[in-house]
């Protein structure tokens, strides 16, 4: 089943009103959970029906009309150990399409608040009666092996992403060492299945060329048996010819995948890496030598998830909500008012915020004056009743007020 609505973290914890919910039924993500959440796939995990019937078929029109063949026309013994290999090689080949497909590819769990600011952004200025607001960076840089590598802020999950890591559109998470989204085993591609979905591709490689080469050992054992040309032999096989033509164009395929993803792996980088940021024109932090890379994906341990989708969510006590005056995601781009301006951020003086209310409530005394030339008498409540009719001439369009000050009390709310 796919989850509705996310949490943060993980835990056994209940909530006020009751038990908490389990994870997986909580989770904010795209993706379709199996059997209580211990199984997780992506939002297109329909298409691995799809690329288990072009895996179990081929191999059993190869079992019922080359392998039984083999073993029933021809007494080399031959045809019975064909067909058991075929039979454990495709079992193989599923299980290694399940365990990429159905397990956590590496998900960062979201945040339920964004990370606490390590100081305002020097770029965005306030006004001199503005709540300068908190500015999270961008962009952080880190070094990795020497060479400075900028981590970005995810705006969904509420993140910096570590190095290698990105926001898969299709699931709606963060995943580790991203490598891509594949529609063929309905799953994203990354630091805790890549192994297996190698694996996968290249053993799905060698189950095109199994089929393919003893296709053609039926078709050559006919020609022989009967003394005829290698033509009419293989009219007399037509499933032998439809493997062929299958296997050869898969293979390509498969194949083609296979060669890609292990020149990836010698130079340790990702499909995602290798299009958008061509190492070849700079240097890759994480490259450690072809033998190196090739240990790091096969002989070092998987990490262990960073979610127990089969527990429950943690519950948040005691926590002050924090406050969202001034707060301002990286992606919202440029302050609005006088942050657009450009001037520098000013520190939070209440003292002095208080006499430039004063000063405006003085003025607006002296401008809030009747047909008769009477002047009315201003509230004494200047914090909230000058700003008020303050915000009031400012949408009349009057020149009242000094055009240099905007109004601290609307800015500070947005």
């Amino acid at each position: 089943m796919n989850g509705a609505s996310a949490s943060a973290g993980v835990g056994t914890g209940a909530g006020a009103g009751g038990e908490a919910p389990l994870v997986y039924k909580a989770w904010k993500g795209n993706n379709v959970f199996l059997l209580k959440g211990r199984f997780i796939f992506g939002p297109d995990a329909r298409s691995l029906f799809v690329t288990m019937f072009l895996i179990v078929a081929p191999a059993s029109i190869f079992c019922a009309f080359v392998a039984k063949e083999l073993m029933d026309t021809f007494s080399y013994g031959l045809g019975l150990p064909v067909m058991i290999a075929a039979v454990l090689f495709t079992a193989y080949d599923l299980s290694l399409l399940l365990l990429t497909s159905g397990r956590d590819p590496g998900i960062i769990p979201r945040n339920a608040h964004p990370p606490e600011p390590e100081g305002f952004d020097g770029n965005a200025e306030v006004g001199a009666n503005q709540t300068p607001p908190v500015r999270l960076p961008r962009v952080k840089d880190v070094v990795v092996n020497g060479i400075t590598v900028k981590t970005k802020y995810c705006d969904t999950c509420m993140l910096y992403r570590p190095p290698r890591c990105s926001h898969c559109s299709i699931c709606n998470n963060c995943v580790e060492r991203f490598d891509h989204h594949c529609p063929w085993v309905g799953q994203c591609i990354g630091l805790r299945n890549y192994r297996f979905f190698y694996m996968f591709v290249f053993s799905t490689t060698l189950l095109c060329l199994y089929v393919f080469g003893f296709c053609w050992v039926l078709i050559v054992k006919i020609r022989n048996e009967e003394q005829i040309t290698i033509w009419k032999a293989m009219a007399k096989t037509p499933a032998s010819i439809a493997l062929i033509i299958y296997t050869f164009i898969a293979v390509w395929f498969v194949g083609g995948l296979s060669v890609f993803h292990l020149y990836l792996m010698s130079t340790n980088q990702t499909t995602y890496e290798n299009f958008r940021y061509r190492y070849d024109q700079r240097a890759n932090p994480y490259n450690r030598g072809v033998i190196e890379n090739i240990k790091e994906i096969f002989f070092t341990t998987i990490p262990p998830s960073k979610n127990n989708f089969c527990g429950r969510v943690q519950q948040e006590h005691g926590l002050r909500p924090r406050p969202t005056n001034g707060f301002m995601s990286p992606n919202m781009g440029r302050a609005v008012g006088d942050i657009e301006m450009g001037r520098k951020p000013v520190a939070w003086d209440e003292p002095r915020m208080a006499a430039e209310i004063g000063d405006l409530g003085a003025g607006l005394s002296n401008l809030l004056e009747d047909k008769d030339g009477r002047f009315c008498s201003a509230s004494p409540d200047l914090s909230r009743d000058a700003l008020a009719v303050g915000g009031g001439l400012e949408e009349q369009g009057s020149s009242a007020t000094n055009p240099g000050r905007s109004s601290w009390g609307v800015e500070a709310g947005r």
